[in-house]
């Protein structure tokens, strides 16, 4: 890749800061949009971001910024805002980047669009990708080895510019042509993710997770093939591999979100105190519309969006458990209740 490709990241909370950190660990230039005008003085001037990513000192060569305009003559954008204002931010783009590498996470409210979709209206002289995969900034961020699916819609040839500009000595993509599948894994496993909060806030123990990750990592089948999904990118890094880490621990913030509901947080009170966003709790409610209008079974989706909208965690779960008894694998459901 030449040395004159440009990269910039949109959305500085902590995964764009993270991501900016890891672009810019081989000293080249990285300009970051963050909304907020004190992160965009913090990081210029003090080389941090302390409102989203305090434990990172930041790269001399991350540049901040509040105006999308400086981002205008860049080859390649990462966008990393929350999901649902993905589009309006894209609209202010004065000039569409060559490359979009999508990294937000989520399905659009009221649409029911993937981002893919959302960018490629906003931003239609772009070619667009998707990053996506076991992710938790603060390790982007140190350094620590990671690995993810670069989904490209422009097949090899934007696979060949972009994936040499991302990957650095600690971060590695591998590439695929399945962008719908890219997204749905990380779209889906959020909401997952919040279900397994909610089993470890009841303390209902490992063995409850486990059957959960495998019965949701079913769900995720299911809605990823009927969307024209590839079942092959959903076993790796952005699907299975997404769907175990978040499910897994406090650093992802819907696994810690559900734990709390889980311990009886009421949803509304718990995502107005978050500073950073939860995408599973905006995912759940379009997901679980969007399987009931297909007839397909998310029975462990439709819980997180029942306990979103003000069910009692413990009852729902004990719906959960009282669903007829039935086949574990798809082709073998037919000759059992459904």
């Amino acid at each position: 890749m030449s040395e004159a490709q440009t990269l910039g990241v949109i959305g500085a909370g902590a995964w764009g800061t993270a991501l900016a950190q890891m672009l810019a660990s081989d000293g080249r230039e990285v300009v970051l949009w963050a909304y907020e005008p004190d992160v965009v003085q913090a990081i210029n001037a003090e080389h941090r971001n302390p409102l989203y990513l305090p434990s990172a000192q930041l790269a001399a060569t991350i540049r901040a910024t509040g105006d999308l305009a400086d981002l205008a003559e860049l080859d390649t954008v990462l966008v990393v805002t929350p999901a649902q204002v993905l589009g309006r931010v894209l609209e202010g783009l004065p000039h569409p980047p060559r490359d979009l590498v999508l990294c937000s996470k989520g399905i659009e409210a009221g649409t029911g669009r993937l981002m893919n979709d959302v960018a490629r209206e906003a931003s239609p002289g772009s070619a667009i990708a998707v990053l996506s995969g076991p992710t938790f900034a603060h390790e982007v961020a140190s350094g620590l080895p990671t690995a993810v699916t670069l989904a490209c819609e422009g097949g090899r040839a934007q696979w060949e510019r972009l994936a040499p500009a991302i990957a650095r000595r600690a971060f590695r993509p591998y590439y695929s042509d399945d962008v719908t599948g890219a997204e749905i894994g990380g779209a889906v496993k959020n909401v997952l993710a919040i279900a397994c909060g909610v089993v470890e806030g009841l303390a209902l123990g490992q063995n409850a997770r486990a059957a959960l990750i495998a019965r949701g990592y079913a769900e995720m089948l299911r809605f990823g093939e009927a969307l024209g999904a590839e079942v092959e990118t959903l076993s790796g890094l952005c699907g299975l591999g997404d769907l175990v880490l978040t499910c897994s621990s406090m650093s992802s913030r819907n696994f810690s979100l559900g734990k709390a509901l889980g311990e009886g947080g009421s949803a509304a009170a718990l995502m107005a105190d978050r500073r950073t966003v939860a995408e599973g709790a905006h995912t759940a409610p379009v997901l679980a519309a969007l399987a009931e209008e297909r007839g397909i079974a998310m029975p462990i989706v439709a819980a997180v969006d029942a306990i979103l909208k003000g069910a009692e965690a413990r009852a729902v779960v004990a719906q959960l458990l009282a669903r007829p008894l039935r086949a574990e694998l798809e082709s073998d459901a037919g000759d059992l209740l459904a």
